[in-house]
């Protein structure tokens, strides 16, 4: 989507507390934001949490979106950082 905003790198952190119940659905939302996530790595550590770490490139509506929705869902936590 071209906005006229300029797109921006942005780093974000997603802690999946219940990968049973939420996983699935976080997989659908970054599915949807596929054309904006360069790159993602996730680590399982199962005795407390998941973490993805993903790398973005949009305007800040986007990355805005993508954030709040994921932040949205129960059991997960969403920090991001843009430059």
């Amino acid at each position: 989507m071209d906005n006229g905003q300029t797109k921006r790198i942005g780093i974000i952190g997603v802690v999946i507390k219940d990968r049973e119940k939420t996983g699935p659905r976080v997989n659908e939302l970054l599915s949807q934001y596929a054309r904006i996530i360069v790159a993602r790595m996730g680590l399982p550590y199962k005795k407390r949490v998941n973490v993805i770490s993903l790398i973005v490139e949009a305007d800040t509506n986007e990355i805005g979106a993508l954030t709040g929705k994921l932040g949205m869902l129960p059991n997960v936590q969403v920090k991001s950082m843009l430059v």
